[in-house]
């Protein structure tokens, strides 16, 4: 059960970054710009989490 916690949360802590990266670069700032965002960022981090721990395992 905690790794699956620490997943979450590293995820979470993931898709914030790069969430918060998105809205620092583009250049109009609507609601639809935030939510593309936002959505992109998720399998993004999934990506990120999943890159690390192959990594690590090595």
């Amino acid at each position: 059960m905690t790794g699956v916690l620490t997943g979450a949360l590293e995820i979470a802590a993931w898709w914030a970054a790069l969430t918060a990266l998105w809205l620092l670069l583009v250049a109009s700032l609507s609601p639809l710009e935030a939510a593309v965002g936002a959505v992109a960022a998720l399998p993004a981090a999934v990506a990120a989490r999943a890159a690390r721990r192959a990594v690590a395992r090595r």
